[in-house]
């Protein structure tokens, strides 16, 4: 391992001017994935500021139900709190989907957030890559890319984006607070994630030194009824194939409110906004189901091995907005 400077900020501006004050200085906080990325030589700080000290880890009420989630919290904390599991289960859901006990003990919320891409074609250190060597090209367009994103794509990068919390805070219309130099920002969480166009190595809206300071999630009683379904290669800790957020409401036999994002499918989480403008006003059935899936997957791309990411994305959707419904379409995806 490279040699690098360590140092634990005591006050968040204080950790924003010492990495920001170095070109190649970066936070640390669970650790879980920078030190692998440090590991491996895909990340090359030669300053790591300690951020675990800051006060930056409380769950606080909103006015009006809504929640403050400190970037520091840890994923185990948040997704056992009370308030989170009952106001927006999907949450707690994903959170306890996305990684292992160990892992959730130390990883903290802003860190999964800025978590990097688990293409093997980036993680090799070899092959061309464009998130890792811009400019290098894209292995993955022509290799083996079943694990690879259909929508959001672009002729530069098809991976997807890691995160399972990310798509359900992204269902629910997260905001995302910072601090940098030029003092504090609130980015939409849609907005937050980058597409790769032709820069897929910036993969979000943050500047240099700029620091995640809480989540902010919006009331939003629909969520209260919302689900967080992930298929995998394995049940124990894996990443998505196909993962669906969902959340409805149903009045006078119509969908009032709908909620729709995906994990495993995009080359960011993705807001399945096609889907819920089909879904609002039609009738919860199997049918309006799968053509608001039909519609989210229309703009799908696909490659020789992940093409079956379409049908498979089109039965987790009905499946999801069936099971938050509580009833069943008798399939299986």
């Amino acid at each position: 391992m490279r040699p690098l400077s360590y140092v634990r900020a005591m006050a968040v501006e204080d950790a924003v001017e010492r990495v920001s004050g170095d070109p190649a200085g970066a936070f640390l906080a669970g650790g879980t994935t920078e030190i692998d990325l440090i590991r491996f030589g895909l990340a090359e700080p030669d300053l790591l500021v300690d951020i675990n000290d800051l006060p930056l880890s409380g769950i606080e009420d909103l006015p009006g139900g809504g929640l403050r989630i400190g970037a520091l919290a840890r994923m185990s904390d948040v997704a056992k709190d009370g308030a989170v599991s009952r106001r927006y289960p999907a949450i707690s859901e994903a959170l306890l989907l996305g990684a292992s006990q160990q892992l959730r003990n130390m990883a903290s919320m802003g860190g999964n957030l800025c978590q990097r891409t688990r293409c093997p074609y980036f993680g090799d250190g070899i092959s061309p890559c464009n998130k890792r060597n811009p400019g290098t090209g894209c292995a993955a367009l022509e290799g083996i890319n079943r694990n690879h994103a259909i929508l959001g794509t672009s002729p530069h990068c098809i991976a997807t984006h890691p995160s399972d919390v990310a798509v359900a805070l992204t269902a629910f219309d997260a905001v995302v607070h910072t601090m940098g130099r030029d003092g504090d920002r609130r980015i939409p969480i849609d907005d937050f994630f980058l597409l790769p166009g032709d820069t897929p190595h910036i993969e979000h809206a943050l500047g240099h030194g700029e620091l995640i300071t809480a989540i902010e999630i919006p009331a939003a009683p629909v969520a209260a009824r919302s689900l967080y379904l992930k298929y995998r290669d394995r049940q124990s800790y894996e990443f998505a194939l196909v993962s669906v957020c969902a959340a409805l409401r149903v009045a006078d036999g119509t969908i009032s409110e709908v909620r729709l994002a995906l994990g495993g499918v995009g080359t960011k989480p993705w807001r399945a906004r096609r889907a819920e403008e089909r879904l609002r006003g039609a009738a919860p059935t199997t049918e309006s189901f799968a053509e608001a899936a039909d519609a989210e997957l229309a703009a799908a791309s696909v490659r020789r091995h992940n093409a079956f990411k379409v049908a498979f994305a089109r039965r987790a959707i009905v499946r999801a907005l069936h099971q938050v419904m509580g009833t069943t379409d008798g399939g299986r995806p």
